[in-house]
């Protein structure tokens, strides 16, 4: 990104060419063991030179908009901000995903890290916060995040497991009736009320997927409470 003053790029022992093509391309390379997708943006944006932090994921992209409005601020010295929000806007098997639970989804990537950062001690669904003004920006970070549907239902499986170990260290209980209503409602919200249908055939394949994600959290969190196990055990 050439509007930044420095890249830096934390890898967790990729086994592609990931780390030479960042360091051609003028990017710091950290590498680091993955513990936990919270820690791993925490440690990133310790190790940066400047205190105003640009947060992304491998597999997001600035669009031009947001290029344009992040210079803005810059340019008025992020002026009566400690943080700022914008859209992502997420390529889903053949196009861009404009309604649903999908989009806007906002969140806070650009922060002063002496205000605030990844803080908190969920590793899964991470959210930056701030002390401080939060404002938006116009434009999106650009999301890719699936290659299958085969590598999303793993994705959202592990995410579910990683949720409902968080939420079963902390406490929660578990619900029959919110096992049966919880995947309904995402469904319902996503699909009807935030009008997902208008996203044609993905629209529809990306609101089950999501509700079956809620439905397999809830599971995962009953199983724990009753003492059983949500992964193969190690054979002798």
């Amino acid at each position: 990104m050439a509007f930044c003053d420095e890249v830096v790029v934390v890898d967790s022992g990729s086994g592609d060419d990931t780390t030479a093509i960042a360091e051609r391309l003028g990017a710091r390379v950290l590498v680091r063991s993955f513990d936990g997708y919270r820690s791993q943006k925490a440690f990133a944006a310790a190790q940066a030179s400047h205190d105003w932090i640009l947060s992304l994921d491998a597999d997001e992209r600035i669009s031009e908009d947001l290029r344009v409005a992040i210079e803005r601020a810059r340019d008025a010295g992020f002026a009566g901000a400690s943080g700022y929000r914008f859209a992502r806007l997420s390529w889903y098997f053949g196009k861009f995903l404009h309604h649903g639970n999908a989009y806007p989804d906002r969140g806070l990537r650009l922060f002063d890290r002496r205000r605030g950062g990844w803080q908190g001690q969920r590793e899964v669904h991470e959210a930056a916060s701030v002390d401080g003004p939060v404002l938006g920006l116009e434009g999106d970070v650009i999301h890719f995040p699936y290659r299958s549907l085969e590598q999303q239902l793993a994705k959202t499986q592990k995410y579910a497991r990683m949720m409902a170990e968080h939420d079963h260290a902390r406490g929660k209980r578990a619900s029959l009736l919110k096992l049966v209503l919880s995947p309904a409602w995402r469904f319902w919200r996503g699909y009807v009320l935030r009008l997902g249908f208008l996203d044609g055939w993905q629209g529809l394949v990306y609101a089950y997927v999501r509700a079956n994600y809620v439905r397999q959290k809830s599971i995962m969190l009953l199983m724990l409470e009753r003492g059983q196990p949500l992964v193969d055990p190690p054979r002798e």
